[in-house]
């Protein structure tokens, strides 16, 4: 450990091949970590705070890490500030000196910054004998804050019975580790065993945190060489006991990257830039919003009437649902979008007199008739395609409806080989155009108004007249 600690910029600089599908985040950290240590470009300041009876060198506080993120970042929620900070501590590249959880946190919590030989960049994967050895050190080292928490003297247990023939040999090198350690100046060893810690919090992490080193096995099954780089910690080898699975690798010999290979990934990759994204927090708004509007329609959350069916035996509240006599609450819900409104068996009707009011029911007319056509069975298709066809898109049509070029020659294209869904172009389209302009008016014109209001006059009427039965009883 302290041979590798003293050739940091040795070892860490050899040059890994790429093959690692973590190494891009790597890369974007590691630039962030460098240019955060960077005071001199407007870095963060790392300082000795003096605490009591003591001195704590070398660190700096959460809130000055996360003003420093949005602040050169352009990120304007601290939320998100945070978030990429707990990332960069998880990888390791910062940690706090005083607890094993790698998160950050927008306080005045203490965190150093890792060595760059430690990097996860540098293909670390360290065998077992590397932890035993970093375990027995901590037991030799009689302080308080180095005292091996529950789950690592578990470990440390279990590890001594794994390696019980060489255990002795294990002993001996951590002993050795030790006596080198203490001939250190006492700041530089505080500062480098808070290293180590974070080291192996990030490879032997707490448990019920994530092991950020570990590769998704969809990414492994895309690399070329599957055996990831092995480089042990204290220069002590492995017996050849744990032995990496066995992978299948295939006999075709790997084709060479063509120009024309490239021009498709930048086209996969210009595609994935144009498509359109949004926020999680956007995301969540909507599922909330869209959960508390149809709460009370949800019988598992909100009370129903009569009963709900349930947890009863009582089916009249699918009745209700079902009858052509809507209540206030259907009524309201036709509100909520088309869907809802066509899903209605009242909603359709009342939706289809309107329409016949303003001379436009060919519209719906043909979308129920699609509809229809999809659950009709397999030998009555070709001839009720046919049928639809000659009532709304055929030349003199008597309810012709005005559909775009693109889907009615797709439409009539289909009609070749017709299918339940031939008509699917077509009906997305009027679908569309009743949802932007017809519906918008149904939800304004006197039938829907009127409706909505006698529907909520009779439920208070309702009201009324149950209080007063209660009272007079």
């Amino acid at each position: 450990m302290a041979e590798g600690s003293k050739d940091q910029g040795g070892v860490g600089t050899t040059d890994p091949e790429e093959d690692s599908p973590n190494m891009i985040v790597y890369r974007k950290i590691e630039d962030i970590v460098t240019r955060i240590q960077d005071e001199k470009a407007g870095g963060v300041a790392i300082r000795t705070v003096k605490s009591f009876l003591s001195k704590i060198p070398s660190v700096v506080s959460g809130a000055d890490i996360v003003q420093w993120l949005m602040k050169n970042l352009s990120i304007e929620d601290p939320a998100e500030a945070i978030h990429l900070g707990s990332l960069i501590a998880a990888h390791g590249y910062i940690f706090p000196i005083s607890d094993h959880v790698l998160t950050l946190k927008d306080d005045g919590t203490l965190y150093r910054f890792q060595s760059p030989y430690f990097w996860p960049s540098n293909c670390w994967e360290p065998e077992n004998t590397d932890y035993a050895i970093y375990l027995c050190k901590r037991t030799m080292q009689n302080k308080a804050r180095l005292e091996l928490a529950d789950y690592e003297a578990e470990n440390l247990a279990r590890l001594q019975r794994a390696f019980a023939r060489k255990w002795e040999f294990i002993f001996m090198q951590a002993e050795a580790q030790v006596k080198i350690d203490r001939k250190k100046d006492k700041a530089e060893r505080k500062i480098l065993d808070s290293q180590e810690r974070a080291f192996w919090d990030v490879h032997r992490p707490v448990p019920g945190c994530v092991n950020t080193t570990e590769m998704d096995i969809r990414k492994c099954r895309r690399e070329k060489n599957p055996h990831r780089v092995k480089k042990s910690v204290y220069g002590v080898p492995d017996d050849g006991q744990s032995q990496p699975s066995p992978v299948h690798i295939s006999s075709q010999p790997t084709r060479k990257t063509t120009k024309e290979d490239v021009q498709k990934e930048i086209t996969f990759l210009n595609t994935q830039l144009d498509r359109h994204c949004m926020k999680v927090s956007k995301v969540a708004d909507s599922l909330m919003s869209y959960t508390e509007q149809f709460m009370e329609y949800d019988p598992f959350v909100a009370a129903v009437e009569p009963s709900n069916p349930w947890l009863s035996d009582d089916a009249a509240f699918w009745d209700l649902e079902a009858s052509r006599d809507p209540s206030q609450q259907r009524v309201k819900k036709w509100g909520f979008s088309l869907e809802e409104a066509l899903k209605d068996p009242a909603g359709r009707d009342q939706f289809l007199k309107f329409l016949e009011s303003e001379f436009s029911s060919e519209n719906l007319r043909f979308w129920l008739a699609v509809q229809d056509l999809k659950r009709r069975p397999l030998q009555e298709v070709a001839s009720r395609a046919q049928e639809i066809w000659q009532e709304f898109l055929a030349e003199g049509a008597p309810s012709s409806i005005n559909l775009d070029s693109h889907s009615y020659e797709r439409t009539s294209q289909n009609l070749k080989d017709p299918g339940r869904y031939s008509y699917e172009d077509a009906q997305e389209h009027i679908f569309k155009l009743m949802k932007s302009d017809s519906y918008a008016r149904f939800l304004r014109s006197n039938i829907y108004q009127d409706l909505l209001l006698a529907r909520k006059k009779g439920k208070s009427l309702t009201g009324k007249r149950l209080t007063g039965l209660m009272q007079s009883s």
